[in-house]
């Protein structure tokens, strides 16, 4: 039976996943990543090290599976999106990559963002996409601009290294502000803004196409076969989308990280800049998705456990069973600012309504209503309703909030059984559907499912009313 390969680069490593033709995991490796911050408000990180990470762990999997590893078809890839990888003469990188996180060029993304861009692209220009970034190296580093050859976004500078060709795939072109996001193909004009054409640009394949295929030499120095083909793949939210089944329009996924994502797919080109809702090409052909975005989710109830000295868990569960109505107590969840729908960097948190008895099962519940009217906040933003939802990421352990989540969203929320079915399984379920040609809704099913929490009728008309205070809550405090 041949097994497939899900490669999977985070900002903080790199996992490498063998899955089986039925799709089971057979194993894994994973090997740590580091940020550098060489300045205030900069992240960056050496594309070296993506190699030699990506080395590392084959070599983990060769010394404990390579009998699997020597039954692998077909390899897909993922990777956090935006990032700048800057490539000249000999494929030889300029400068280290400068990652999604760093807000250096938040002046240039202010320049880029006009309606111009946003009727291309479909979305507003964030300092962390990609075009801003190269505003800012050709303004700030002119002598490295004058060397660019092409420029590669994360896992694509990878797919680079494994196949030597220079492709990326529609999912995570999307977020470069450089793709006419509709057409599902690069823009010479917004290139033309940053100084570049697109003869610098990769070629553009669809997620579930055959982008290359890997090495001779690194598919023996691996103990793998010949003509080893390497799918598209998908920037790594859409490839999370593609391990938990999401692909369906109307299909969508909650991830409670310490950010929050509302992901769900469309089957047309719908975009809302004006709402800061990420419209974004999927990895399957003639598909798209929109993601609403908060900053603070799990990081919000984090930032409580440790002002109260208590674990997560042990906050959530002292609030008993089953979901009560909003209380009084409203708290906004924008700790580190907020992306959707303000785009508002300069707010912050607030606790409105403490009164001399509140105590901390008050503040935790006002705490995990506000991360769920934030979520509200993402579903209004992208102007449609969903059916149900597969919660993914650390908050998702809690029943309360699970519970609580789809109440105020109005929708079933479902929660796998134990597994892994994160942006690695996503990526070798595209290596899959490259490498076989198989159809890929009905290679990407969704997970096997724990629980399911529906909404509770009865708190309806006060869930509504609370949500209404906390939308009337942010121009109070933009006017403090």
């Amino acid at each position: 039976m041949p097994n497939y390969l899900g490669f999977d680069l985070g900002t903080s490593s790199l996992k490498v996943l063998v899955v089986g033709e039925d799709q089971t995991p057979i194993a894994t490796a994973s090997v740590p990543l580091t940020v550098e911050r060489p300045a205030f408000g900069w992240s960056e990180q050496d594309p070296a090290s993506w190699i030699a990470a990506c080395q590392t762990a084959m070599g983990m999997l060769k010394a404990s599976h390579a009998e699997a590893l020597s039954r692998v078809e077909g390899i897909g890839l993922s990777g956090h999106m935006h990032g700048a990888t800057l490539i000249g003469p000999d494929d030889a990188v300029l400068r280290p990559c400068i990652l999604w996180n760093d807000t250096r060029s938040h002046e240039e993304a202010r320049e880029l963002d006009d309606a111009a861009s946003r009727e291309i692209t479909g979305n507003i220009v964030f300092p962390g996409f990609t075009a801003p970034k190269l505003l800012w190296v050709q303004r700030h580093e002119p002598e490295i601009f004058a060397k660019i050859r092409r420029v590669l976004l994360p896992k694509d500078f990878l797919r680079l290294w494994l196949t030597g060709e220079a492709v990326s795939e529609m999912s995570d072109a999307a977020g470069t502000a450089w793709l006419d996001t509709g057409a599902r193909e690069w823009s010479p004009e917004m290139l033309s803004r940053t100084g570049l054409s697109v003869d610098q640009m990769p070629i553009l394949v669809e997620g579930t196409e055959v982008s290359g295929t890997l090495r001779p030499d690194l598919a023996a120095q691996w103990g793998l076969g010949v003509n080893i083909v390497v799918a598209g793949g998908g920037g790594d939210n859409a490839a999370s989308a593609c391990g938990v089944g999401i692909v369906r329009p109307g299909s969508g996924f909650l991830s409670l990280g310490t950010s929050g994502v509302l992901f769900t797919t469309t089957a047309s080109y719908a975009p809302r800049p004006e709402t800061a809702v990420h419209t974004f090409c999927h990895a399957l052909p003639n598909t798209w998705h929109q993601m609403g975005v908060t900053l603070s989710a799990a990081g919000s109830l984090e930032w409580l456990s440790t002002l109260l000295r208590q674990t997560p868990a042990e906050l959530t569960a002292a609030l008993g069973a089953e979901v009560q109505a909003p209380g009084r107590l409203l708290f906004l969840p924008y700790l580190s600012g907020e992306r959707t729908p303000h785009n508002d960097a300069a707010i912050r948190g607030v606790f409105a309504g403490l009164e001399s008895d509140t105590d901390r099962s008050d503040m935790t519940r006002a705490v995990l209503e506000g991360v769920a009217f934030s979520m509200r906040d993402c579903l209004v933003a992208g102007g449609g309703t969903v059916d149900r939802l597969v919660a993914v990421g650390a908050g998702s352990r809690s029943a309360y909030w699970l519970d609580l989540m789809a109440t105020v969203l109005g929708c079933e929320i479902v929660l796998p059984a134990a597994g892994d079915f994160g942006a690695a399984l996503g990526a070798a379920r595209l290596g899959m559907c490259a490498a076989t040609g198989a159809d890929p809704f009905a290679i990407m099913s969704e997970p096997p499912i724990e629980r399911s929490y529906s909404p509770r009728a009865a708190l309806a008309g006060e869930v509504d009313e609370a949500y209404g205070r906390y939308r009337a809550l942010y121009p109070a405090l933009q006017r403090a």
